[in-house]
């Protein structure tokens, strides 16, 4: 009787600290992103000149959202990339982007503003409740969203220009990716 119930115990348990252990040994960095190809969750933030946004002022345009920070290496090795496809697409009325400050002081913010000359709207998410509806854990993180408000694609890590023109051509036709990309960081010093 002992024995039975010690096997049925370890029948239990073992399986039970199996999953577990393979749960804690996942980096949740790998952890894809439920958002992909669903409706992008509403956020309003107001801009560095003083007026209010929201993702449905910008409905029927293919979107591209980056979340940054001052202090952030990799935002500071992408920007000047996402700046020249800005220039490169600026005069496209179907296209809009979106720079999403968070974690940041308003002077440090001013000033990567200033310094990598970012002249597409920017905004700062005071709060937190851009960063957390989207499921932001690191930064930078960029979200593409097509023009029926659907989240396209997501991308974790610094862009190329290439990525970025390449991904808004899908959002603008409202081709969802299978899975999120992953950057890696490459020091611009």
């Amino acid at each position: 009787m002992r024995w039975r119930r010690l096997l049925i115990t370890m029948a239990v348990l073992l399986p039970l600290i199996g999953i577990l252990a393979y749960g804690f040994s996942r980096d949740p960095r790998y952890i894809t992103s439920p958002l992909i190809g669903r409706t992008a969750p509403p956020f309003t933030v107001t801009l560095f000149e003083g007026q209010k946004l929201s993702l449905n002022d910008m409905r029927g345009k293919a979107i591209f959202v980056n979340f940054w920070a001052s202090w952030c290496p990799p935002c500071r090795a992408e920007a000047r990339d996402l700046e020249a496809v800005w220039q490169q697409l600026r005069d496209q009325q179907d296209i809009v982007f979106l720079g999403i400050d968070i974690q940041d002081t308003d002077e440090a913010a001013r000033a990567y503003l200033k310094e990598f000359n970012v002249s597409y709207p920017n905004g700062r998410d005071l709060a937190g409740k851009a960063a957390v509806e989207y499921g932001v854990w690191g930064i930078p993180e960029s979200f593409f969203i097509d023009p029926q408000g659907r989240i396209t694609y997501k991308h974790v890590g610094s862009l190329g220009a290439g990525l970025v023109l390449a991904k808004l051509d899908e959002a603008r036709r409202s081709v969802v990716s299978a899975r999120e990309g992953k950057g890696s960081y490459q020091s611009v010093r």
